[in-house]
């Protein structure tokens, strides 16, 4: 993405990429990556959080559920407020209330008001991924579109290293209040950057003003949105894909590694942190593929479905009391594409719209992993709770949805293709008859 490449081969309209588009993307992906750190801070701390609030599974899982339900609700309102106010804003506005619930999260004394920390965080969460995929459409060429979200979701998967690698020892070390209060102190830093840098696009690309007209123009945006067969098959894409590795990671990873497979925390932590590693990897490898060869697109997001239940399936049959380490280690080594395979579900949904419902659109797409992440956290809980702790009956909640987000995706895989077909065709025609 240097300033010489990104220039090459653009369309006539398309923002200029280059070191100003870099560094001012590089702004909003930082709060981001803060947004990130925060999210998956109970994923290291769910030990301690049952220890410290006396809860069960079933009352620790629903910390992750009601974030989550929280981020997903607000999915499509944040696109569309993207779409009208613009990133700087919107990337503003969740940046403070992150870190509002992060520092309430640190101070919490009891279970209920450490609930409602977490919905504050979930709120400026959801605030901040669809804020800089619409960053990413304004300041680079359209070609450059895959390899931007994944490069996005490469360094959300870095703010999950540092909650298994820095905030786990930080939390072990100096304590939980110490801990996440200190961790709140990022996300100052990275609200006052975008005060100062942050721009919602480049000189002389602004977008069209976009007329409002109240609840006709919300509902007309969202209507548009969904008709769109690229937009629902973005939205099961993302489903299907995403939340395996994002249950294993946000709370369930580690209670599985210590109490079901007899791991230390420390090894259980280095697990966790191999599940980010090959995140990060495998997302620069299927950024390159999919920007190269836009009908990998389907197989690389039904390869890593299949890979995840194969490698799920055989861990939690194995015949014996504990899975070997290989078999833990190629599971956490393939959960760590579920990541990546689910950035293609917006690859689906951006060229099925345009660019006034562009945020509309990956509010949509964006809810469906986490509506999936959310209720596979509460049925693991639950399954567990009702059957004494077996990992095996509660993870097999897994293969359920999978089911389902596959079924729904070769029901709209067609029509998808068919619709895209369309719209490159009449771009094309279009841009034979623009007078020159």
């Amino acid at each position: 993405m240097s300033g010489a490449g990104a220039a090459a081969g653009t369309l006539p309209g398309d923002p200029p990429g280059g070191r100003r588009a870099l560094a001012v993307w590089g702004i909003g992906v930082s709060v981001y990556f803060v947004a990130v750190i925060f999210r998956t801070s109970l994923g290291v701390a769910g030990l301690d959080a049952a220890d410290r609030f006396d809860v069960g599974a079933s009352a620790l899982s629903t910390f992750s559920i009601l974030q989550l339900l929280v981020y997903a609700g607000m999915q499509i309102p944040v696109g569309l407020l993207v779409d009208r106010l613009g990133t700087k804003k919107v990337l503003g506005i969740g940046a403070v209330l992150f870190t509002a619930g992060q520092l309430g999260f640190a101070f919490s004394p009891t279970y209920g008001m450490a609930l409602a920390s977490r919905v504050l965080l979930g709120c400026g969460d959801a605030m901040t991924f669809i804020s800089v995929l619409r960053l990413g459409t304004r300041w680079f060429p359209a070609r450059r579109g895959p390899l931007v979200a994944q490069m996005a979701g490469l360094v959300g998967m870095a703010g999950n290293l540092v909650s298994t690698l820095v905030l786990a020892r930080l939390l072990h070390g100096i304590g939980w209040t110490a801990a996440f209060a200190g961790s709140a102190l990022a996300g100052v830093v990275v609200f006052v950057l975008l005060v100062l840098f942050l721009r919602d696009h480049p000189e002389g690309h602004a977008p069209e003003p976009v007329p409002h007209q109240g609840a006709v123009y919300v509902r007309r945006q969202i209507a548009a949105s969904w008709r769109e067969p690229g937009t629902r098959l973005g939205l099961w894409v993302h489903f299907t894909t995403q939340f395996p590795a994002m249950v294993f990671l946000l709370l369930w990873g580690m209670p599985f590694l210590v109490e079901a497979q007899g791991l230390s925390r420390a090894t259980a932590g280095e697990l966790l942190t191999l599940v980010v590693l090959s995140n990060m990897a495998v997302g620069l490898v299927y950024g390159q593929i999919i920007a190269r060869h836009h009908g990998a697109r389907l197989p690389l997001a039904l390869g890593t479905v299949a890979a995840t239940a194969l490698l799920w399936a055989g861990t939690l049959a194995y015949p014996a009391d504990t899975a070997p380490m290989w078999l833990l280690v190629v599971l956490c080594t393939v959960l760590g594409a579920c990541g990546p395979a689910s950035m293609i579900g917006f690859d689906f949904a951006r060229p099925a719209n345009p660019p006034e419902r562009q945020g509309t659109a990956s509010g949509i797409t964006n809810m469906g992993g986490f509506v999936a992440s959310m209720i596979t956290l509460f049925a693991v809980g639950v399954l567990l709770d009702a059957t004494g702790d077996d990992y095996t009956v509660a993870f097999s909640a897994v293969f359920v949805l999978q089911a389902l987000g596959v079924t729904q995706i070769l029901r709209l895989r067609g029509r998808a293709a068919r619709r895209e077909r369309e719209r490159l065709v009449a771009s094309r025609v279009a841009s034979v008859h623009v007078p020159v």
